[in-house]
Order: structure tokens, then sequence, then C-alpha cells
């Protein structure tokens, strides 16, 4: 098997791709996992300027060579570049595996819109710096190659239709050409270092949707760390989901393990046409 790692976001350090490639080749030595040039480059914020991270992502997708294209870490940079990649994209790049989280998920909400069927929310090679981040390199590395049932996100059925994102990603990219389809889905979101208050604003807009509205329900992952607010909001993450969840019709199916941290599970973006009924 073959991974092509890009950064349509931020850059990563040689020191990351060393160590990534280290574990990778410890797990499973007959694994070929490619960091392309472009996730060293630094252009202002970016891993290159919009053009370099597009053509890296376009070259590895169509490169009948790779299995699996995986994102190498969030930042901020994928929406400038999303609509661009998506119109580049040839047969090869529908075949692959995608795997990533944060502001890869403005490629992978284009990515599911256009129908490609193997996308998954989960764990990067950046990860591996957090604390027991070896962890979730492996679990990402045992998705991509094994598809291991261990590595998904547990609340989640056998093959039950879902998709995930961060809350703040997935409230930006509605009304956009990349919003994709959560009818009959579950949604399962996370978020990091937002106050409350914005939390609470992104899901009045996340739930006043009238597409969302069709989603099966709604999971909340971690939210971790929230930042102190003054005046206190006086309401947890939880209650804020459930109260938008009431308001809007949307069922809420409780908590989700996944979020910005070592223990984020995979969530395979699966698709069904009918929606399913709270009990």
């Amino acid at each position: 098997m073959r991974i092509g790692v890009v950064a349509p976001s931020t850059p990563i350090q040689a020191d990351t791709a060393e160590r990534v490639t280290a574990i990778a080749a410890a797990l499973y030595p007959d694994l070929r996992l490619d960091f392309h040039p472009q996730c060293f480059l630094v252009h202002k914020h970016f891993a290159g300027d919009d053009a370099a991270r597009a053509d890296a992502f376009a070259q590895v997708a169509n490169d009948p060579a790779y299995d699996a294209l995986w994102f190498a870490r969030g930042g901020y940079g994928s929406c400038r570049i999303a609509e661009a990649v998506l119109a580049r994209l040839e047969p090869a790049a529908r075949a692959k595996t995608y795997l990533g989280y944060s502001d890869a998920g403005f490629l992978l909400a284009g990515l599911d819109r256009a129908g490609f069927p193997q996308l998954a929310h989960g764990p990067m090679p950046n990860d591996v710096w957090r604390d027991g981040g070896e962890a979730a390199v492996v679990r990402a590395l045992r998705w991509m190659v094994e598809r291991s049932p261990d590595t998904i996100e547990p609340g989640l059925v056998d093959g039950e239709p879902a998709i995930a994102f961060n809350l703040t990603v997935f409230s930006q990219l509605i009304g956009t050409p990349l919003q994709p389809d959560v009818a009959g889905r579950v949604l399962l979101l996370e978020e990091v270092s937002e106050y409350m208050y914005r939390i609470d604003r992104s899901m009045f807009h996340v739930t006043s949707n009238p597409a969302v509205r069709q989603a099966a329900g709604i999971r909340l992952g971690r939210c971790d760390p929230i930042p102190e607010n003054a005046p206190d909001f006086g309401e947890s993450e939880e209650d804020v989901a459930r109260h938008w969840c009431t308001r809007s019709g949307i069922v809420y199916l409780g908590r989700a393990d996944i979020g910005h941290d070592s223990g984020n599970h995979i969530v395979p973006f699966v698709r069904r046409s009918t929606r399913r009924e709270a009990n």
C-alpha cells in the first residue's frame, strides 16, 4: 500500500514526517508513506501559496500509484483551494481513501458532495505531537491499511450513515458549493478552543439550515479546551447542543468520541437516502 501526505492548509516540520514514517515502518514494513515536499513549504500562513497547495493535492489524488491521501494537519487554508482542486480531479482520485479533520473538512465536504466513497474524519500526522499522539497516528494507519473495527468511533453502528466535522468549519461551509448532503445521516460535530458563546452561535447557524434539519440526528464530540469568558455563559456545550437540536427538531443523540486530541476516533462518511427517526 502507498499513502501520500499533503498539506492543503498549514505546514509541518521535517521531524513530524520522520517520526510518523518511523511509526508506520514499525507497524507495516511494506507500507510506503510519502510526504509530498509541499508539506514543508512556508508562504505567509500557509504550506505554500494557493497554487502550490492545490497542485500537490491534485497530483497525489490523481496518481493511481497512491491508495490513500492523508491530510498532514489542519490550521487554515483548504477552503481557499477546494473548488479549484475538485475541478481538477480525475477518475483515479475517486478510488482513493481520504483521511483528515479540522480544516480538512472543507475538502472532505466537497469530496463527499461529489460522491467520493472513501472519506473519513480522523487523526492526521501532526497529531503525533499531542499527548498520546502516537496512538492517534497508529489508529489512523490501522484504519487506512486494515479498516480495523476498533479504530471506529465506538458509538457508531456498523455501516451507519454518518458524517463528521469540526463545528466551526461545518458552520462556515454551509451555503457554499462545498456543503454536503447530510440527509438521513448522523452528523457528528467537535470543536476546540472556542468560547461557549461562539459554540452557541455556530450551533444556531448549523441547526437553522433546512438541509441540515434532514439529518438523522446530531452527536457532539469533545469541545475542549473552552476558554473562560466573562460573564460566564452559564451552559455547557452539551446544554447548547440539546437546546438548538430541540428548537430545530433535530434529534440529539448524545456524545461522540471525537475531538482535537489523541483520542479522536475514525468516522467513515457513509450515505443513506432515508431519514432515521427518533425512538
